[in-house]
């Protein structure tokens, strides 16, 4: 069946590719149909997808307000949704800023003051068919209700329940809209410039019943609508369901860039145009398109997303932007080479502690050591702890695990240490250090761990560098290579090659059963020692 497809439809006819998607059963009455069908007003297929994806946000977030049930429009929700309309007026009229017509500045100033008695509508309802000149307030109600016509449009298509106070408070967002784009087209007739469409909005009387929550929607704006109020809600969502902290700092940064770039940290003031802008100004900085694509779209893009779904804003200005990355060249090996492993190794050996902290010190007597016959991270080596390091009958093992430190897969394992770490009198440095971290000493609390091991860990890479000074291979990321490489020359299987260095499964099946200390012994003990003579 087609309604489930998450992909762009293309009609066998016509060509113009769809989103179809089926209702949720629990919206079918609500929406009196089974199927969702969006024409994407393209033939070409790359287009499409994006399109796609920026229709499918929209639907999933109309769906989402919809089993919100009647909720209350803020002034501010409002003003966000009826940025469309300025931006729609704009493009209407800004060839010809003296041609609009169907709006009067003057009188779109004193929109929605009292309602208009059943007297005053019919009277100017009989100017009307009198063929009589139409009076001020006549024109103030025409636009009115213009607004009010308006209005059901936009919330029906945001999946917000029409009643007459989110009708109202919509229409007066519409008009405030409307109104500021008129005067932008009278000051653009005049040879003057274009306003800038920021959050300055023109406040019409408020209604008894909405003026004290206006108040506060007021008070609270100022935190709330900003970027950085944004990505701090986000993540109180995105901790709460598992998102790594190391994901949060990404996007905390990229959001804090793109506000000292834009000059402002208001996300309801944030364009597409602005994210293209920003794109760019990163490009031309010297950040690469992979970082810029990965990290700083990336972050922006999920962010964002997340505030529409949550109805903090009204679209998603980063939606649908990328960059193509080419494929970068490869010059050499990821891994290091046997002469550059020996190398690393005895500098390590013959490394005479200075000035440094002991435990830093011991870092980098140590670290390559391990991470060269277990595969590790780094990080995950310098954030040991002496309880995760034990026997298990005839082996020594050591124990990554999260509750240490970060953990990419946030998955503890265990790896079987190999004979020449142990000849090479690991156990007896073990044996006598202190409980708690081997390698660094970090402030209380996960943040702490991760600040000591990142110093940690640029500290170990930078002694690495001091032996291999190649920049086409890293310095943490070599060691973790050169572990699949051996591994391979000495056919070890796959899945346990995997399970020692924390990869993921590559399919269903082999996420059955268990990779086993026994099996990563077998394995390990493949492994040749290098020679560091």
């Amino acid at each position: 069946m087609p309604l489930a497809m998450s992909r762009p439809w293309k009609h066998p006819k016509t060509g113009i590719y769809q989103l179809r998607k089926a209702v949720p059963e629990d919206l079918r009455k609500l929406l009196g149909k089974r199927e969702e069908k969006v024409s994407l007003q393209t033939r070409d297929p790359s287009e499409a997808k994006v399109r796609h994806a920026k229709a499918l946000a929209e639907l999933e977030a109309r769906w989402a307000n919809l089993r919100a049930g009647p909720v209350p429009l803020t002034e501010r929700e409002a003003h966000r949704l009826a940025m469309l309309a300025y931006e729609r007026w704009l493009e209407q009229y800004r060839d010809n800023p003296s041609q609009q017509t169907n709006w009067d500045t003057v009188a779109g100033a004193r929109l929605f003051g009292p309602p208009q008695t059943r007297e005053e509508i019919l009277a100017a309802s009989q100017r009307a068919l009198d063929g009589a000149p139409e009076l001020p307030e006549d024109k103030i109600f025409r636009m009115e209700q213009a607004c009010l016509d308006a209005a059901n449009g936009y919330l029906t298509s945001n999946g917000i329940i029409v009643d007459d106070q989110n009708r109202r408070t919509m229409a007066r967002a519409l008009g405030a809209a409307i109104q500021r784009a008129s005067l932008t087209l009278a000051k653009l007739a005049r040879g003057e410039g274009e306003d800038s469409p920021g959050p300055q909005v023109i406040r019409f009387p408020e209604w008894p019943a909405r003026a004290e929550h206006a108040k506060n929607d007021a008070n609270s704006a100022a935190s709330d609508d900003s970027l950085s109020a944004l990505v701090e809600h986000w993540w109180k969502e995105a901790k709460a369901a598992g998102r790594k902290q190391s994901t949060y700092e990404s996007y905390r940064n990229t959001v804090a860039k793109l506000v000292g770039f834009l000059k402002h940290d208001q996300a309801s003031r944030v364009t597409p145009q602005d994210i293209v802008r920003y794109k760019d100004h990163r490009l031309q900085g010297g950040a690469s398109a992979k970082t810029v694509k990965d990290s700083d779209l990336a972050g922006l893009k999920t962010v964002f997303g997340w505030a529409v779904m949550n109805r903090r804003m009204a679209s998603n200005p980063a939606e649908g932007l990328t960059i193509k990355v080419g494929k970068s060249r490869k010059l050499r090996s990821k891994g290091f080479y046997d002469q550059e492993a020996s190398a690393i190794l005895k500098h390590s050996r013959s490394f005479a502690a200075g000035r440094e902290a002991p435990k830093l010190a011991a870092a980098k007597r140590w670290v390559p050591w391990l991470c060269a016959f277990t595969g590790a991270r780094v990080g995950e080596m310098l954030q040991l702890r002496k309880e995760d390091v034990r026997r298990e009958g005839k082996h020594w093992v050591v124990h990554v695990t999260p509750e240490a430190g970060p953990v990419k897969t946030d998955e503890a394992r265990d790896v079987v240490l190999h004979r020449q770490i142990i000849e090479e009198g690991f156990l007896e440095f073990y044996e006598n250090s202190k409980s708690g971290y081997l390698f660094i000493d970090p402030k209380a609390g996960d943040l702490g761990v991760r600040k000591a091991v990142k110093t940690a860990r640029n500290k170990v890479n930078a002694f690495v560098r001091e032996v291999v000074k190649d920049p086409n291979v890293d310095p943490s990321h070599g060691w973790r290579h050169r572990f699949k490489t051996v591994g391979i020359e000495q056919e070890v299987a796959m899945r346990v090659l995997d399970a020692i260095q924390g990869h993921a499964p590559r399919n269903a099946s082999e996420d059955y059963g268990d990779v086993t200390i026994t099996a990563k012994a077998k394995a390990i003990g493949r492994f040749p020692n290098i020679n560091v003579s």
